[in-house]
């Protein structure tokens, strides 16, 4: 029973990591200082570019080269700044993540 009780554990851990490493990676490139995951800062909240982008088949790829390059007038009158300190990897793990917030 303890075995199965720690292999569920390591399980759940594992399967949470990439969400929490992309957390880590979005505090590290600095963008929880316009963007939070559930409410508009500065920029939209997390969620709500999840449910904007819901469905479409290349939004990973449009979020994740906005990231990049930055962006206005999707979102209100403030631009979203490039981040050329992003790589194009990390910017589709940004991109995945924010499309996973519900």
């Amino acid at each position: 029973m303890k075995a199965l009780v720690a292999a569920t554990v390591a399980l759940g851990l594992l399967s949470a990591a990439p969400a929490f490493a992309s957390a880590e990676l979005a505090k590290s490139k600095n963008c929880l200082a316009c963007h939070t995951v559930d409410k508009k800062l500065v920029g939209p909240a997390y969620k709500d570019v999840a449910a904007k982008y819901a469905g479409q088949a290349d939004a990973s790829a449009k979020l994740a080269e906005k990231i990049m390059k930055g962006g206005k007038g999707n979102w209100g009158q403030v631009p979203m700044p490039p981040n050329p300190q992003v790589t194009p990897e990390q910017a589709k793990q940004l991109a995945d993540w924010v499309l996973s917030q519900k």
